[in-house]
């Protein structure tokens, strides 16, 4: 058997996941895209397990191993993605991003300078009922 096709088809089962990952904006879709590059790399277990006649098989060991990764993965992933989806209505990576730092965010932090960490209240001076004073 030559390695030929099968490397081929993995390098481009791989190259499209990779660009799925750096364009999508979807969380659903990178998932997807994550799972076809494990695809490739399973593709290239299989491949070079048959080229090397191992008698262990031990490129599809691997590959029970990483499809039963893989499913807990996107198991996991989507229900994170369900759970983010449920509180913030929207499971777009741009959206999210936009909400993490609330708005006004860079303007807020711009106004308040540079923060200094004697000025801040700790949670023992709370417990004292102490206040710091800002220099």
């Amino acid at each position: 058997m030559h390695l030929v096709h099968p490397a081929t088809l993995a390098v481009l089962l791989f190259c499209v996941g990779l660009y799925g990952v750096l364009a999508r904006r979807n969380t659903v879709l990178v998932l997807m895209s994550v799972e076809l590059m494990l695809a490739a790399v399973s593709l290239n277990l299989v491949a070079f397990d048959v080229w090397l006649a191992d008698e262990l098989h031990s490129g599809q060991v691997f590959t029970l191993f990483l499809i039963a990764l893989a499913a807990a993965e996107i198991g996991i992933g989507l229900a994170i993605v369900l759970l983010v989806y449920r509180r913030r209505g929207t499971v777009a990576l741009d959206r999210l991003r936009a909400l993490r730092d609330g708005p006004g965010a860079d303007e807020a932090a711009e106004a308040a300078g540079p923060t200094d960490a004697a000025a801040r209240p700790t949670a023992i001076d709370a417990a004292r009922g102490q206040e710091t004073t800002t220099p």
